[in-house]
């Protein structure tokens, strides 16, 4: 579990293609720092399991349906990403409940700078239009967000100096590609009312039977 707040700025290193899958090298001083092999790591919002781990450097397979699902299919040698260990129990909540498991991908529309800060548009596919609300949270590329504006296509990120300046989301640009996942609270919401309406209210039952 993640907060999706972004601990440092990395770099893939290397890209090894393999039979439906690929390997990746990427550099991450601070998230390796302790880091072992079977450890996690979030990687632009994705939680990624380390192989192994040698002088600053950490390496992570990842398999197709990763690949289909997420960007990290675009990322190549010199590539910035994101990156994020689980949160520690019992230390704080800066963010939001994040699990790493990508729900889809949208793409950088438009950027508006202002004096002290920056609104992002960025699309929304429509699987996951129904998930993202104004003010509520959303992760992109791995980095907790408010959600300023939401429209069925697309919503909007305003994004302060600190953010622009320590991860991913400063330097992309309009047509990138930016993983997504919508708050997990909703969708057990969304399932739990769905089930609940097909089931019969044993106390309404058991009048009926009277």
């Amino acid at each position: 579990m993640f907060t999706g707040i972004v601990e440092e700025l990395g770099e893939v290193t290397a890209v090894e293609q393999l039979a439906e899958a690929s390997r990746f090298r990427l550099r991450g001083p601070v998230v390796t720092d302790g880091a072992k092999h079977g450890d996690s790591i979030a990687v632009n919002g994705v939680c990624l399991t380390v192989v192994e781990t040698a002088d600053g450097e950490f390496t992570a397979d990842v398999m197709q349906e990763t690949l289909n699902r997420s960007s990290l299919g675009t990322l190549h040698p010199g590539s910035r990403v994101n990156l994020e260990r689980p949160m520690a129990l019992g230390g704080r909540l800066g963010g939001h409940l994040v699990q790493g498991h990508v729900d889809g991908t949208g793409e950088i529309l438009s950027r508006t700078p202002s004096e002290h800060w920056e609104i992002v548009k960025v699309a929304l596919p429509a699987h996951l239009s129904r998930y993202v609300v104004e003010k509520g949270s959303v992760t992109v590329d791995g980095v907790s967000l408010t959600v300023v504006e939401a429209a069925a296509d697309w919503f909007t990120i305003s994004l302060i100096p600190t953010t622009l300046a320590l991860t991913t989301l400063g330097i992309k640009q309009p047509g990138d590609p930016v993983n997504l996942e919508v708050d997990v609270l909703a969708k057990y919401v969304e399932r739990l009312m769905a089930a609940g309406s097909l089931r019969t209210d044993p106390l309404t039952a058991k009048e009926d039977q009277q």
